[in-house]
């Protein structure tokens, strides 16, 4: 219950305040997204698999958050970070639609 109040805040403050990314920070965001996302759907499917630990989804989600984000920094200062940005939305969206495929068989039997 307390993560969907945070996460309803959380919404809310989005929405009233319109934080702005600085301008050198705005290439991570969708990659920081991705990656949260990804960590988000794995602990959906451990809590539906019932193995889910709070401690192994905080350290899930901020590492994947910082290694993507670190993988596309290197990137960008070796001159190749679109190509490692795709890399890194390729490989974390199989894993997203993999654990979402996970979560439809448990919910629907399918």
């Amino acid at each position: 219950m307390i993560a969907v109040i945070a996460l309803a805040i959380g919404v809310a403050a989005g929405i009233f305040i319109e934080p702005s990314v600085p301008l050198g920070l705005q290439p991570y965001l969708p990659i920081a997204v991705v990656a949260a996302l990804d960590a988000v759907f794995g602990g959906v499917r451990a809590k539906l698999d019932g193995i889910f630990d709070d401690k192994q989804f905080v350290v899930s989600f901020v590492s994947n958050v910082l290694v993507a984000g670190l993988i596309v920094y290197l990137g960008d200062k070796l001159g190749v970070g679109g190509q490692l940005s795709t890399g890194v939305v390729v490989v974390l969206g199989v894993r997203i639609f993999g654990n979402v495929a996970a979560i439809r068989r448990h919910l629907f039997r399918a």
